[in-house]
């Protein structure tokens, strides 16, 4: 989205709470519901999407006064971001729109836990990107392979950045790709098998291109995804634990997260597929003593997911299904017992060969 369009946007968002001022009305700004009870899955195109609930944030309302006056202020932040082309963390922000009310013992913003939703809030409003609103989070995210970017002026080559690979940046905006070398992406979601797949240079061997989540994808390692698909229309496969939480992360990668289903366009991948662990692979890999005992936790999450409509296809119900009958899970470096390599040479290559994928 071009600048001069978002400034528009923050600047009409403004004119028209004046408008009502001037007119007498109660001032208000209207937000669409992010709720579970609001998140509509297509199964059509594969993503979330918020529905058509909104709700009024008044001025002249007791429950609505502090965070219509939160809601200004955070616009009004990222309107100057915006104009002055520079970027600020949403920590910075935190920091920068909390102060003393004059006249009273009252703070803007108490801790960043008001100040993050308002963000979000703000993004939702007005269709917009926190990080087309010049916001940024903690980076978190690693990359490797035959890939060249440019980033605000410099050349970067994945391929030659040594064993810590390309630390994503919170925000890609402003990534361009020069050049992708690869037949599929590869997605994983542990430090150490990144790690693991790095050193045995299996980007290399297999012409992928290799990311490390670290957990939970960040924002801009989702959106990294999306866009390095959109551009080269690679398969993107994803590998994470054998379990509830892993099972999620590959969800949102593929479908978008309820939390964002408003940006699910901008941030999930629909064709990703799942390469593993699945329960079966720990039966045909000989996993069995490499397990780990699932938690309460861990059950009711997969007895939620069951019910998710982006978790519908068969082979998904069968896999949360079997988990909650056999009550355990197994980690991607469970692997290792076989022998080191044997993720980078043989679990991996064989799945891919095959196409043993979930969907």
């Amino acid at each position: 989205m071009a600048r001069k369009e978002i400034q528009d946007k923050l600047l009409r968002l403004g004119t028209d709470v004046v408008g009502q001022i001037k007119k007498g009305d109660n001032p208000y700004v209207s937000i669409p519901v992010r709720a579970l009870s609001n998140v509509k899955f297509s199964e059509s195109k594969k993503t979330l999407s918020l529905g058509t609930q909104e709700s009024k944030r008044y001025f002249v309302n007791v429950a609505h006064a502090r965070k219509f006056m939160q809601t200004l202020l955070v616009t009004s932040f990222c309107k100057d971001l915006v104009e002055h082309d520079i970027h600020a963390s949403i920590r910075e922000a935190y920091y920068s729109l909390k102060r003393n009310i004059a006249d009273t013992h009252e703070n803007t913003f108490e801790e960043q836990g008001e100040s993050d939703p308002i963000i979000v809030d703000l993004e939702v409003m007005l269709d917009i990107l926190r990080e087309q609103l010049h916001l940024n989070a903690d980076r978190s995210g690693v990359a490797a392979g035959k890939v060249t970017v440019e980033d605000r002026g410099d050349i970067i080559d994945w391929s030659k950045l040594g064993s810590g690979g390309w630390s994503i940046p919170s925000n890609v905006e402003d990534i361009r790709f020069r050049k992708i070398d690869a037949k599929f992406v590869l997605v994983v979601e542990k430090n150490a098998t990144f790690d693991r797949l790095n050193e045995d240079k299996f980007w290399a061997k297999h012409d992928c291109v290799l990311i490390g989540t670290h957990g939970q994808a960040a924002r801009g390692t989702k959106r990294l995804i999306h866009n390095i698909h959109l551009q080269s229309k690679l398969p993107v496969y994803v590998f994470t634990d054998a379990d509830a939480y892993g099972y999620y992360i590959y969800s949102v990668i593929k479908s978008g997260s309820i939390n964002l289903a408003h940006a699910s366009e901008e941030f999930a991948t629909p064709s990703a597929k799942f390469i593993g662990l699945t329960m079966a692979d720990i039966e045909n890999f000989g996993l069995q003593k490499y397990t780990i005992r699932a938690t309460d936790q861990d059950i009711k999450r997969a007895r939620e997911m069951l019910k998710y409509p982006w978790f519908g296809a068969k082979e998904w119900q069968a896999e949360l299904k079997l988990m909650i009958e056999r009550k355990i899970k197994a980690e991607q470096e469970a692997l290792a017992s076989r022998h080191l390599k044997f993720v980078s040479e043989e679990y991996l290559p064989q799945k891919i060969k095959k196409k043993e994928f979930l969907p």
